[in-house]
């Protein structure tokens, strides 16, 4: 009894082994693909192609899967020193960017893409440096990047990838070069600010000047008008006084038309009465002297 229970343990064993065992193999046979993924799958060595997304059965120890990401991948090639054209040193760094864009050849066309890819990206950048002098790699990084995405990209279409972008972090030159650099730096600096403060005497000049000129322009012209105005006023006056003049001959000549001439020698008289009055006056007899007398007599005869 005891020989029956021991051998129907065994063999409750023996199927809960074999139960397990296809278990694990159905499992390992079922195999979920996410939308970003595909699945390659060899079958007894050879690929039969790819599969995914969703659910994906295998035929147990016959399929083998190897998944492959289909996303864009950022891959660092660290600080890398290069020779330029010029033979000058110089550390750069980069990223560069890939899309898988065949699976299969990416599983089947190179052993360790990652590794391969990354010594392409290092022996490409010397060669592309190398090429390069040190003043263009500092001036045409676009340039550069440019380059080193088309030479990345030929070396791996052939494993299924393409390389979408290259972005050169930081290139550090040499001590010398960056000392002189600093000093290019500050002469063009320097050169600015000069440039900057003659440009600003040379308009604070000109705007002086042109103020003066309107300023001269003003005065001139303020003269002008009154050199025109004293002139007008002048004018004006001489008129007034001509107008004054003219109305005191116009009286004077009506007081005197009515003055008869008796009038007039006894005024003519009287002044020569008032010459006389110094001591040491001379009488001086106009030759007319004699006719007034005749005619103050002749007046008074006919009266």
């Amino acid at each position: 009894m005891n020989g029956a229970f021991l051998g129907g343990s065994f063999l409750l064993c023996v199927v809960g082994i074999l139960v397990l065992f296809a278990l694990g193999i159905l499992i390992t046979s079922i195999r979920i693909v996410p939308e970003y993924q595909r699945l390659v799958v060899l079958r007894l060595g050879r690929v039969i192609g790819q599969k995914g997304p969703g659910l994906v059965l295998l035929l147990p120890l016959i399929d083998q899967g190897r998944t492959v990401d289909l996303r864009e991948q950022v891959r660092e090639v660290p600080h890398q020193t290069s020779i330029t054209k010029d033979n000058a040193p110089i550390s750069i760094d980069f990223l560069w960017y890939y899309k898988v864009v065949d699976a299969t050849l990416t599983v089947v066309g190179v052993g360790n893409f990652e590794m391969a890819a990354a010594g392409i990206a290092t022996t490409t950048l010397r060669s592309v440096i190398g090429g390069i002098m040190l003043d263009d790699v500092l001036s045409q990084r676009e340039h550069i990047n440019q380059t080193l995405r088309v030479k990345l990209d030929e070396v791996t279409e052939r494993w299924g990838v393409k390389v979408t972008n290259v972005e050169i972090r930081e290139i550090i030159p040499p001590r010398e070069v960056q000392e002189a650099m600093n000093r290019q730096m500050s002469a063009e600096r320097t050169r600015r600010a000069l440039v900057t403060e003659s440009t600003g005497e040379k308009e604070a000049a000109i705007n002086r000047a042109e103020g003066q000129k309107q300023a001269a322009i003003l005065q001139a012209e303020g003269e002008r008008q009154s050199n025109i105005l004293r002139a007008e006023g002048e004018k004006q006056a001489q008129l007034l006084r001509a107008e004054g003049f003219a109305a005191a001959l116009q009286t004077i000549y009506a007081a005197a038309s009515g003055i008869d001439q008796k009038t007039m020698t006894l005024q003519y008289f009287d002044a020569l009465k008032a010459l006389g009055a110094s001591p040491s006056t001379k009488y001086i007899f106009p030759m007319e002297f004699t006719s007034l007398l005749s005619g103050f007599a002749g007046g008074n005869k006919k009266e």
